[in-house]
């Protein structure tokens, strides 16, 4: 379609990258991204009925989100293309946009607003959007790799339906380079297993994967297919997708959490694996398994938190990439340990209450009565020393008289070390009940 980079500002006859000369022409086209683009899905009953609404795309690198834009204003011969990106647009530049649309609009055309970034346009700068979204002046089409949810304002999002973009797949991948083989003329010169490798190194990035191949492509024509091993020395690498202060690294961290706390260490050794090839602090990682050892596990196996600390010390000792092991074998061991967030529950039950009645006085037999006057008082008066006791528990009440029943708030699970100290307190609880 000639006028899809007419759309775009570009001039056909200068040097395009392969990936920017593959752009799909129509919707149709998009791959990996049929829950979107087909007949019956958001964007094509969009195309079908001639009426855009505001959209944001959300997905990663390489999934098609500005090739989307562009189609969906070129299905719309009444709508005139812009392009920004939040990356190096202010106020300024945004105002000329909308005085444009504005102006666009009086002749009877629209304007399609793509938004490159949008998530790095401040809070004040998206409400600017508002006003020329809501009577129509623009279609807004914002493109992140953010999650919206913490990255966007409420009012934006109310107004533009969030579409989530997916990763491509091994099949999606595979079509793109069938692509490029046919407009280039020739295969990719690899073998079948370095194919498979060339698609795993792109990590679901449509235009990291035709990046690759255009750089195969530039060798030899005669020159051998690359196995594996020579395709990694050849080109670079994909970086894996993480940001260590956004969506990248809290979805890291969540699996690496859910995961030992599901009690599968082989995942849980994945997640680990993962963060720390992306360049995540190890220390961010052993503080977070202390929290798990304390909140997951618990009393359940008082060892993991003495097995925590030390894997923290471990690394502080060692360092990098000898202390990693430290980690790897904690991970193994909280996932495999038993699990109780029974004391966790019972603090924050505790601590709710202590809100609610936190004048209550102690009762007076627990208090010391360093003074006369405090003993006249009552302070002290019929305190049973516990270690007197032939149970070495006195069974006493040390709540606030004021309360009419006891709170319960440590109930543990029967299971790992808690099983034990169920038994405990049963025991104690016949006890306190035959003192009355």
């Amino acid at each position: 379609m000639a006028d899809l980079f007419q759309h775009a500002g570009l001039d056909e006859g200068a040097p395009r990258p392969l990936a920017d000369q593959l752009r799909p022409a129509r919707l149709d086209e998009v791959v990996g991204q049929d829950h979107l683009v087909a007949a019956d899905a958001p964007l094509g009953r969009m195309i079908a009925s001639g009426k855009l609404t505001s959209v944001i795309l959300w997905g990663p690198p390489g999934t098609g989100k500005t090739t989307i834009a562009r189609l969906l204003a070129a299905a719309v011969p009444s709508l005139d293309f812009v392009q920004i990106s939040a990356i190096f647009s202010g106020v300024a530049e945004l105002r000329k946009v909308f005085e444009a649309a504005k102006a666009r609009r009086a002749t009877g055309r629209g304007t399609l607003l793509f938004v490159d970034e949008i998530h790095r346009f401040n809070r004040a700068q998206q409400d600017g959007f508002l006003p020329h979204v809501e009577d129509g002046t623009v279609v807004l089409v914002g493109a992140t790799t953010e999650n919206p949810s913490f990255e966007l304002n409420a009012a934006v999002l109310s107004r533009a339906q969030v579409l989530v973009l997916k990763r491509l797949d091994d099949a999606a991948l595979e079509t793109l380079l069938s692509r490029a083989e046919a407009f280039c003329g020739r295969a990719v010169p690899v073998t079948s297993e370095a194919r498979d490798t060339l698609k795993a190194m792109a990590d679901g990035d449509g235009r990291f994967l035709l990046n690759l191949a255009e750089e195969l492509f530039a060798l030899a024509p005669d020159a051998p297919p690359l196995d594996a091993a020579a395709l990694v020395e050849t080109v670079q690498r994909r970086a894996p997708i993480y940001d260590k202060a956004q969506d990248g690294h809290y979805n890291l961290i969540s699996a690496l959490h859910k995961s030992v706390l599901g009690s599968d260490p082989d995942a849980a050794l994945y997640w680990l694996a993962r963060m720390l090839a992306a360049g995540e602090e190890p220390l961010y990682l052993a503080r977070r398994l202390v929290r798990m050892a304390i909140e997951d596990i618990g009393l359940a196996d008082p060892q993991a938190v003495v097995q925590a600390n030390a894997a923290k010390d471990v690394f502080h000792f060692l360092g990098s990439p000898e202390g990693e092991l430290a980690l790897a074998q904690l991970v193994v061991y909280l996932a495999t340990a038993p699990k109780s967030n029974a004391a966790y529950v019972a603090f924050k039950s505790a601590a709710r209450l202590a809100k609610e009645t936190g004048s209550l006085m102690p009762p007076k037999h627990i208090l010391n009565a360093p003074t006369n006057l405090m003993k006249a008082q009552g302070y002290g008066a019929g305190y049973a020393y516990d270690h007197d006791t032939e149970e070495g528990v006195s069974g006493q009440n040390y709540f606030p008289d004021e309360m009419d029943e006891r709170p319960l708030f440590y109930t543990p699970p029967d299971r790992g070390f808690e099983r034990e100290l169920n038994k405990r307190l049963a025991y104690f609880a016949k006890i306190r009940g035959g003192h009355a």
